[in-house]
Parts: C-alpha cells; structure tokens; sequence
C-alpha cells in the first residue's frame, strides 16, 4: 500500500469517524476552549489541593459489545485505566453501566469486567443495570489521582514524539483489537500502568495521550490539535509487530499504547524507563510550530492533516 493509499485508507476508517463526532457534542456544550476545567483530555483534572482529581468515561458500540462480549467487559476497565495512566495518574475506582437483551446476555460483560477490575487491582463500587433493554451497550467510568499531570495541551515545537507500544499480546479475531492484557500475568499488567505516572513525576514528559480506538495516527493528530502544534511522524519508526501490516496496525487498539513527547535531553531516560517494564518505545517523529501533521514512509512524504483547514474534535482551534 502506498503512502497515499494509506493516508485515504486512515481517513475513511472508522475510529477517525468517532473522533469526529466529538466536535459537535462539544459545540453544543459550549465547550472546547476557555473552559475552567480543559476539555478534550484523556480525562478531566480537577484541581484538589496538591494533586488533582481525574475523571474519565468510556461507551462501546453496540457490534463490538455483541461480538466480543467478554473482552468488551474487560476494555471497560482496561481503557479506563489507560486514560488515567495517559494523565500521569493512578486509578481509584470504577463503575459502569450495562445495557442487555436478558441477564444471560449480560453475564460475559459483567464477567470481563469483573475480571479486568481484579487484575489491575481496581474495584467496581457500583453502577446501573437494564437488562430488559433491545440491545447490548456498555458504558463505564472512572476515578483516579495525579501528583503531576501529563496532558494533551502541553506539546511544545522542537519536541520528539515518542511511541511506547506493548507488543507482547495477539490481535483478536472480533475486530481491530491488539490484546496485551489478559495473556500477562496482573502484576506486570499493574506494573506496565505504573511507568506514566513515574515518569511524569520524574519529568520526563509533561505531554502524553492514549492511543485510542482512532489509532496512532488519530491519537497524534487530537495531540497536536490540543497542543496547537504540528509534527511530522515517520511510520517506519513506529513499534510494530513483525506479523501484522501496517495498515491494520494504524487503525488498531493496541491495548496498552501511549504517545508522549519529550526534550532531547530527556529521551534516552525514557526510552530506558520503558525497555526497563517490556514495553517497547521509539521516538517516531518530531513536533513543530506548523498546524500540519505530515508523515513519512520509505522516502515518501505527504500532508495528512492541515489544521487550518479544519479540526478534528474541536478543542483549542489553531489560530
């Protein structure tokens, strides 16, 4: 596939859709900028003293929850606590909500969610239940605390991008899910999660974002769109693994993936920081004062992204 197959290809897919779906909802909300607490983050932060109250929810679409019962179960914890991690945070506690045709149909959610929340070692402390609905839906929310933030909003040019991707898992045969987690024993799985907020208390980062179901590509794009950068990203560099194409890889949920940002002079301590819990990381690209994201690929180059043309989820628009 070429590079500009690629790019159409990640355009038209549907994680990108979602993303766009946000900026709407915002609008309607009169949010996306100027707010007391920023929106558009992985969660909300609300200042609590020294440190900060982090906030998040996470809905699955109803195919995914049919298809994929229990792992659905599972990612609404799993997800959930990337978000926090992707915060500089650490997790408190979740609730969810389910949606289902019968209690038999609920049970394989409930089940991956129950053991999602045991292994990670957070607790489910409640939520709402229908089980007389006309279709499966999940919805699940989260608490958690942060002594030092990472955000979206604080990319700055002259910056690197750095990858970090567990490649240690399987992509699952119900959709575009690289599963990382529940072939891992919980304590390299707690372990894995406490890596953002030690690196954020260190200071190797003040930047971070979760990859998200819109993929590496999406998740960079609603970075720079927060940070009200550019970047440029080389795709050769980006942690893969050998068995699966780049295509499918770009468009995929990989679980356990985080994009960061970091000075030059901090990028070898986070690589390290990273090899040291077996999740592999590689500076892929590098963020600039331009409102483009351009990328790269086997001597090809091309425009994926203008952001003065137009947003993707409508938070701090490019001047």
């Amino acid at each position: 596939m070429s590079l500009d197959e690629l790019v159409l290809s990640l355009r038209d897919s549907r994680g990108f859709a979602h993303k766009r779906d946000i900026a709407p909802s915002l609008a309607r909300l009169g949010l996306g900028g100027g707010s007391a607490i920023a929106v558009g983050d992985d969660c909300a932060a609300i200042p609590d003293g020294e440190e900060f109250l982090l906030f998040a929810i996470e809905g699955f679409v109803e195919d995914f929850v049919a298809a994929d019962p229990y792992f659905a179960g599972y990612c609404g914890v799993m997800v959930n606590l990337s978000d926090i991690a992707a915060m500089g945070g650490r997790a408190t506690a979740v609730v969810d909500a389910i949606w289902s045709t019968g209690a038999e149909a609920a049970a394989p959610v409930l089940e991956g969610l129950g053991a999602a929340a045991a292994r990670y070692g957070v607790p489910v402390v409640g939520g709402h239940t229908n089980t007389r609905a006309r279709a499966g839906l999940l919805s699940v929310a989260i608490l958690g605390r942060a002594k030092k933030l990472l955000t979206s909003f604080d990319a700055t040019p002259g910056e690197r991008l750095v990858a970090a991707i567990d490649l240690r898992g399987a992509m699952r045969p119900s959709g575009p899910y690289w599963d990382a987690s529940t072939g891992q024993e919980p304590e390299a799985l707690r372990a894995a999660l406490e890596l953002l907020p030690a690196l954020a208390e260190q200071g190797l980062s003040r930047a971070a974002k979760d990859i998200s179901m819109a993929g590496i590509i999406g998740t960079a794009l609603m970075l720079c769109e927060a940070s009200r950068v550019g970047a440029v990203i080389d795709l050769n560099a980006i942690p893969r693994p050998p068995d699966v194409a780049l295509d499918t890889w770009l468009k995929a949920f990989p679980s356990f993936g985080f994009l960061l940002t970091a000075e030059d002079q901090n990028i070898p301590a986070l690589l390290a920081h990273f090899a040291a819990g077996g999740i592999a990381a590689a500076v892929i690209g590098e963020i600039d004062d331009t409102a483009e994201v351009r990328l790269t690929l086997d001597g090809q180059r091309t425009k994926f992204w203008d952001f003065s043309a137009a947003g993707l989820i409508g938070v701090n628009a490019h001047a």
